[in-house]
């Protein structure tokens, strides 16, 4: 029997290995979340998801309803999740983080019947839904049974399959309202395969990993990636409840993990720490992420032991379009994510939409090969038909990331185009002005966006973040050192021409920099005496 669901294939996996550990939860995780740190087997999850499933069934849910799950990294998201997926329900993953304005938005956009949700979240998710005009039950899992269906009646007709929502994640909304991304289970089980298949330096070994991650699963890399490749290959999951770098190493010695996860900000964190005898006292074959800063990635593998490759995707694309630089030689400290299997295909292209030579960075765009291009791509934006119409021009998912190819069609990352600063014809990378800063003594933190010149377009300021407060006569000195640090490292003209100390800076839910509100906040600092011009600083370098 083929498989069309995501519950189909977990109960496969299940199925044949269930005395198998399925997720560990290390001592960390367990404390935070007050539950055993004890080991579940593949029998036991099965068991608890079709009991979940059969609650859910009576209560009278089914095939096109949505259900929010506020749920953490929990175990149960998993075992709520892989219930409803069987009765064709679609999951809405709820950033615990997330507060009124923001959850009365989810509510609305998605409609939601039910949301399943920890105890000291009920009221505000009842509030939310009042406010967004939904009619929605929330339940506490442990407290009570699940409610009915405001409609027992299932909203689409037939078994789900293939082209079902699985999942509605939301994108982070880095320059608007957040895009509700409808992704089938296809998707999902086609991010399964792709990662299972993987060769080169990042082999699966099936039924014997244990992937350790801490990204959250409501975000696309761990629900879709992380868990997806254990749900097909088999082997365990040791699902964190978010990064801990002092518990980091015992915690992946513990749970015996031979691939990680990570973003870019955890190998400058773990470098941070003075080295010990135990730094390759471990049993990691290699980890998967992106983002990590070029001058930490050779020096984070000679003292750990092993690689970090470095992947691209997005919600959108899921495995459709991800390319991963897991063969070698993998261009170690340059942003280098791989080149493209054949099942993807790409441009690079420039704001008029021409293709631009080697060398030269240009907007990705990228499709599916063969006669459907969108094939395992996100279904479509929910509610926007304009967007997904835009995000398809011409036939190619425009991803909005500025890449370059070099040497052998190896790709390497630039940044975001809308984070790309242009001054003077010249394109500045937000991110990699950032990660200069970073290195700074004084900063604490950084952001990086465009403020309006007469002369050149667009000028450079930097929002800092200062370790310690900065006394207003010391404002000029420490600017100055800002700036020489980062003429040292960087073209003249990538420096900052303003910059400006504050005490936070915009961010999403998932604490990405809001770049939007940024650019915004950008453009009223200079004038302002806690912006610091350093425009005579930037001269052309001998």
């Amino acid at each position: 029997m083929s498989m069309t669901t995501v519950h189909q294939r977990f109960a496969a996996t299940a199925a044949r290995a269930p005395a198998s550990e399925f997720l560990f939860l290390d001592a960390v995780t367990a404390q935070v979340y007050g539950i055993p740190a004890a080991p579940v087997s593949w029998g036991d999850a099965a068991a608890e998801v079709e009991r979940l499933r059969q609650l859910y069934a009576a209560a009278g849910y089914g095939h096109g309803h949505r259900v929010g799950l506020l749920l953490e990294n929990r175990p149960a998201f998993l075992f709520h999740w892989f219930a409803l997926n069987a009765l064709g329900v679609s999951v809405v993953p709820v950033n615990a983080e997330m507060r009124s304005a923001e959850l009365e938005y989810l509510i609305g956009h998605s409609e939601i019947v039910l949301a399943v949700s920890l105890p000291q979240r009920i009221a505000d998710l009842k509030a939310a839904a009042k406010a967004a005009g939904v009619r929605m039950a929330a339940w506490d899992p442990a407290a009570e049974a699940a409610p009915r269906a405001a409609s027992t009646l299932a909203p689409q007709d037939g078994e789900p399959g293939l082209g079902s929502e699985c999942a509605l994640l939301y994108t982070s909304g880095t320059t608007g309202r957040p895009k509700g991304c409808r992704l089938s289970n296809e998707y999902f089980l086609r991010a399964g395969d792709w990662y299972a298949g993987l060769d080169g330096v990042c082999s699966v070994r099936p039924d014997q990993e244990r992937i350790i991650t801490p990204l959250p699963l409501n975000h696309v890399n761990a629900m879709a990636f992380s868990t997806m490749v254990v749900v097909t290959a088999g082997g365990c999951l040791v699902q964190l409840d978010r990064f801990h770098p002092k518990s980091w190493w015992q915690s992946v010695r513990d749970s015996g993990a031979t691939i990680i996860h990570y973003l870019g900000v955890m190998p400058a964190m773990l470098l941070s720490a003075p080295a010990v005898a135990s730094d390759r006292g471990h049993q990691v074959r290699w980890g998967f992420g992106a983002g990590v800063d070029k001058k930490n990635h050779a020096v984070f593998e000679e003292r750990f032991g092993f690689p970090l490759v470095e992947a691209w995707a997005m919600t959108e694309t899921g495995a459709a379009a991800c390319i991963m630089a897991n063969h070698e030689p993998r261009h170690v400290g340059s942003s280098c994510f791989g080149a493209p299997e054949p099942f993807v295909e790409l441009r690079l292209v420039d704001e008029e939409g021409r293709e631009v030579a080697d060398g030269t960075p240009g907007e990705l765009l990228v499709r599916s090969s063969g006669s459907d291009p969108r094939r395992y791509f996100f279904s479509e934006y929910l509610k926007d038909a304009d967007a997904t119409a835009e995000a398809w021009q011409d036939g190619w998912f425009h991803t909005g990331d500025m890449v370059k190819r070099g040497a052998g069609g190896v790709l390497h990352f630039i940044d975001r185009k809308k984070n790309v600063i242009r001054r003077s014809g010249e394109n500045i990378s937000a991110v990699e002005v950032e990660s200069v800063l970073n290195q700074h003594p004084a900063v604490k933190s950084s952001a990086v966006a465009a403020t309006p010149d007469e002369v050149r377009g667009d000028e450079v300021l930097a929002c800092i973040i200062a370790r310690d407060p900065v006394p207003e006569a010391q404002r000029a000195e420490i600017a100055a050192s800002i700036v020489q640090h980062a003429l040292a490292q960087l073209a003249y003209y990538k420096a900052p021409g303003y910059v400006a100390f504050v005490d936070e800076v915009p961010l999403t839910p998932s604490q990405k920099i809001q770049r939007g509100q940024l650019r915004e906040l950008a453009r009223s600092l200079p004038g302002m005496g806690l912006c610091i011009d350093t425009r005579t600083m930037k001269k052309r370098q001998g």
